[in-house]
């Protein structure tokens, strides 16, 4: 997890009724440039002579930095946190090969580099930086504060954290052809893999379609959030690859405060998995009556998601005397 050549550009000129545009920041991960923006803090109200507390922000499955992190990068900044949304290796506007595909320990590195870097930016209390991940992006908060000691505060959001549970949920509402159609195209993609060869297939689809996510609804809520850099394509064998996510398992070696937002309603990342690793994480929870994406912007619960989040984040990371 290393980070080399950080590069801090101004962030471009834009309308005076229009935020400003974030700054754009690249840092390496295992070599390799990844592309983040940085959204600086509007506010003093947590700022110390140490600087600002802030917050690193990564996406789900496939996701971009472009692709619904802005409205809860932008209430954060607000309330006086610093935000580093970035994106991982071989996603967005990250460079990497192969493309779009999912490797967790890989991402988990990228999410140690990007803590480094957030370190590193002017302004930073490098003492009081928080997590934040949505969904896949929720386990690997977990996994990378327990591995560091210097992590102030973590979220996750709709977190991921269980492969084996996962794929249980997917049984109940898929075919048992559906999902041995999945099973045989990620092995032939894990073994095209070995010699250089890429199967893909979407990464949301409609029902009865391949993609890797197909519930009803599925389809139509990512696109939503979709930014201009997201591709509706994943390597094939991210079903494998998920199926060994065990997050929760890390869990309880997070000594960071913790806070769990957890969807009752999802189907795509099993609700009782984030309420044990929110048990071994002794964190706050938070439970909201909806699925997997409904807390992003043009939801009924993003309000109260960004406000819960925004409240714990400012709590755990201002400096009383």
């Amino acid at each position: 997890m290393d980070t080399l050549d950080l590069e801090h550009e101004a962030a471009t000129s834009a309308p005076a009724a229009a935020p400003a545009a974030p700054a754009t920041v690249r840092f390496t991960s295992a070599g390799v440039r990844c592309s983040a923006w940085f959204f600086e803090a509007t506010s003093d109200a947590l700022a110390t002579g140490a600087g600002r507390p802030a917050v690193v922000m990564g996406h789900g499955l496939a996701g971009t930095k472009d692709s619904g992190l802005e409205p809860f990068a932008r209430a954060f900044a607000a309330a006086g946190l610093d935000v580093l949304a970035f994106d991982y290796r071989g996603f967005g506007e990250s460079d990497g090969t192969p493309r779009q595909r999912v490797r967790l320990v890989d991402q988990v590195a990228d999410f140690h580099a990007a803590v480094d870097a957030a370190a590193r930016l002017p302004g930073v209390d490098p003492g009081r930086i928080a997590l934040w991940g949505v969904s896949l992006a929720g386990g690997h908060v977990l996994r990378v504060a327990a591995e560091r000691e210097d992590i102030a505060a973590v979220v996750g959001v709709v977190p991921m954290v269980d492969g084996l549970a996962a794929a249980r949920l997917a049984m109940t509402g898929h075919t048992p052809a559906q999902l041995l159609r999945a099973t045989g195209r990620g092995i032939r993609g894990r073994l095209a893999g070995r010699f250089g060869a890429e199967v893909t297939m979407p990464v949301v689809a409609p029902p009865g379609r391949p993609g890797a996510l197909t519930m009803p609804g599925a389809y139509e809520d990512y696109l939503a959030i979709a930014g201009p850099t997201w591709r509706n394509e994943v390597h094939a064998d991210v079903g494998l690859e998920l199926g060994s996510r065990k997050a929760v398992a890390a869990a309880a070696d997070v000594k960071a405060p913790v806070l769990v937002q957890i969807a009752d309603f999802d189907r795509s990342a099993p609700a009782h998995a984030a309420g044990n690793a929110a048990f071994s994480a002794r964190a706050e929870v938070r439970h909201y009556p909806c699925d997997h994406f409904d807390l992003f912007e043009g939801k009924q619960w993003h309000g109260a998601a960004v406000a819960h989040a925004t409240a714990f984040l400012t709590r755990k990371l201002a400096v009383t005397a």
